[in-house]
């Protein structure tokens, strides 16, 4: 679908509301990739991700008349897929009892206005892999932060609504997991080399999710 970035997200579920289903693609490619993040940031893989993103869509548009716009739909959709992982998480036993311990510094590991030059030379898919791995060795609590802040560009409210925890907790773990992290990688990358999600992909999932939401309809 050409030119999505023309409509809002209020916009557009108007007219999924209104009729238009198809317009749904448009969240779809809208926010692959966050979701694509948020499931790697539970360790999951890229399979039972990919599985977890597709019933996290058909979940928003079963719901997507009680959106409220009380969040962003981003927020709101996100916290749809945090949930998702968060019981498969529990059906398997894991534990991600986490308490954090560091003040805020509110010094942003990807500001656009530090110098990147250097990291976007040096910087390669390798080193991202380097990254994701690294990633998987922080706390889980604090890696969520990390991904929601650092890598899908939540604010700090946006961040604790999604994980239902206070704006101080938010705080106190991003600053932990960059303290975690900052060691191992310094500052030669940036958050889109994380997690790459792309084109293929992105393709694939509309069709999976759309080909659903058709089957649902007949």
């Amino acid at each position: 679908m050409k030119h999505f970035d023309q409509y809002s997200d209020l916009e557009v579920i108007r007219k999924i509301l209104g009729g238009e289903m198809a317009m749904f693609e448009i969240m779809i490619r809208r926010y692959n990739a966050a979701l694509y993040k948020a499931g790697r940031a539970y360790n999951f893989n890229h399979e039972d991700t990919q599985d977890l993103m597709q019933d996290s869509f058909i979940d928003a548009y079963l719901n997507l008349s009680k959106y409220e716009n009380r969040s962003s739909f981003k927020t709101w959709l996100l916290r749809i897929m945090l949930n998702n992982c968060f019981r498969k998480k529990q059906r398997f036993s894991f534990k991600n009892e986490i308490q954090g311990d560091i003040s805020d510094k509110s010094i942003p590991m990807f500001s656009s206005n530090r110098n990147t030059d250097t990291a976007k030379i040096v910087l390669t898919k390798e080193l991202g892999f380097v990254i994701e791995e690294a990633l998987k060795e922080v706390p889980e609590d604090y890696r969520l932060v990390f991904v929601l802040r650092e890598i899908n560009g939540l604010n700090i409210k946006e961040t604790a609504e999604a994980l239902n925890i206070s704006e101080t907790n938010v705080k106190v773990r991003l600053n932990r997991a960059k303290s975690m992290l900052r060691k191992a990688v310094e500052k030669t990358y940036d958050g889109e080399a994380l997690f790459e999600f792309n084109l293929v992909y992105c393709d694939a999932m509309v069709n999976r999710v759309m080909e659903k939401i058709k089957s649902m309809q007949q």
